[in-house]
């Protein structure tokens, strides 16, 4: 049942970039020409998508002790900025401003094949597997230990 809901989440999500024309890399990359060709709609998309989702995140975690599928609601409880968070941060950042794709309009896009999204995807995923696989050098080691701790 977990699957099926997420298989609807995610289809869902992808109507969604479709009809709103975030798929479109030329859509995104005009968003961020402020000085040349500038278009807000990406602006009005993430604004409805926060005010749908702002309240009824709200709502479902003060009215349920936890999710529908699993056992406790795991929101992020750090603050700090750590610097794993800001290689990640300027990586993605780059890669949407350079590609105009962010992952999930990336794979919205990819059954139409357009040159951006054949070679977007591939390094989008070169650099999912890598941050998996890169130990985080803010933790020290432990005591004996030979190896950096894997997330």
């Amino acid at each position: 049942m977990k699957q099926i809901f997420a298989l609807l989440s995610g289809l869902i999500f992808g109507f969604g970039l479709i009809i709103s024309g975030m798929s479109d890399p030329a859509k995104v990359l005009n968003f961020l020409d402020v000085f040349g060709t500038w278009d807000p709609s990406l602006a009005f998309v993430m604004g409805g998508a926060i005010a749908v989702t702002a309240p009824g995140f709200a709502w479902l975690t003060r009215s349920r002790s936890r999710p529908f599928f699993d056992t406790e609601f795991r929101i992020p409880s750090r603050t700090d900025l750590d610097p794993k968070l800001l290689t990640g941060a300027v990586l993605f950042g780059t890669g949407w401003g350079l590609g105009g794709f962010c992952p999930g309009p990336a794979l919205t896009a990819l059954p139409i094949a357009a040159t951006g999204t054949l070679i977007f995807v591939p390094f989008m995923l070169a650099g999912m597997w890598l941050a998996r696989h890169t130990p985080d050098l803010s933790l020290p080691l432990s005591k004996g230990a030979t190896q950096w701790p894997t997330p």
